[in-house]
């Protein structure tokens, strides 16, 4: 792939639930490599352990057996703290639901990975512009989420992923509460930044239709890893 190292490494890893007197695994033994500059689409059906994969890439959950590497640092030899900074400095998330704080203008809420990570109020809001302006919403910044449609709440939501310049961007079911205009408009500015700012986008999926969009096509299959050939269009 590249003489540098992964963004994301899984190394053989397990993870399993216990339920009453009775251990569930829900991932067995799943290895991967992720990439800066890689589109990667992760497809399965519901409880097949996609956001199981995510919560342990970002250091949410733990691996019961194995390792995860996220920008070279092994998640289970740091303590929780140590995850959570990571996380806020190294990760940027976009949900199926938006999660955008309704007392916050749609400027304040983009800025608030920057400022969380020690920026300045300069900055941060100078940052928070640049990227309203890529997304089309410059003239929303003073405006509240709940004057937005869903498009453009789910637009903010990408500006805000990226504001702080992650090298991974993990998305789960982005485009699953928009119609199918809006939510290819979503997916296409969220690949078109995330190849121009080099970060690595995994995203999580029940949508084949997404499968032309990527470098990579990842399946969840009892528990297990599958990759399928991808088709994917030229790059924006």
């Amino acid at each position: 792939m590249s003489d540098t190292p992964p963004v994301v490494e899984l190394r053989d890893v397990t993870k399993s639930y216990v339920e009453g007197d009775t251990a569930r695994e829900v991932l067995s033994g799943v290895s991967l490599s992720l990439w800066r500059g890689e589109f990667v689409v992760l497809l399965g059906r519901s409880g097949s352990g996609k956001s199981t994969l995510l919560n342990l890439i970002s250091g949410i959950d733990l691996p019961t057996r194995g390792e995860v590497h996220v920008d070279g640092k092994n998640l289970g030899a740091l303590s929780e703290r140590e995850r959570t900074l990571l996380r806020r400095e190294r990760v940027g998330f976009i949900f199926q639901a938006f999660n955008l704080l309704p007392t916050l203008t749609v400027e304040e809420n983009v800025r608030l990975p920057v400022e969380l990570n020690g920026s300045d109020a300069a900055k941060a809001g100078a940052r928070a512009r640049e990227l309203l302006e890529q997304v089309g919403l410059a003239n929303r910044g003073g405006s509240f989420p709940d004057r937005l449609s869903g498009g453009e709440q789910q637009r903010v939501a990408v500006a805000r992923a990226l504001a702080h310049a992650p090298p991974l961007l993990l998305a789960d079911e982005p485009t699953g509460n928009l119609d199918e205009a809006t939510g290819r408009q979503v997916l296409d500015l969220l690949e078109g930044l995330t190849r121009r700012g080099q970060a690595c986008a995994l995203v999580v999926t029940h949508e084949p239709g997404l499968v032309a969009r990527a470098d990579r096509v990842l399946e969840m299959v009892g528990g297990r890893l599958v990759e399928r050939e991808a088709h994917r269009k030229e790059r924006p």
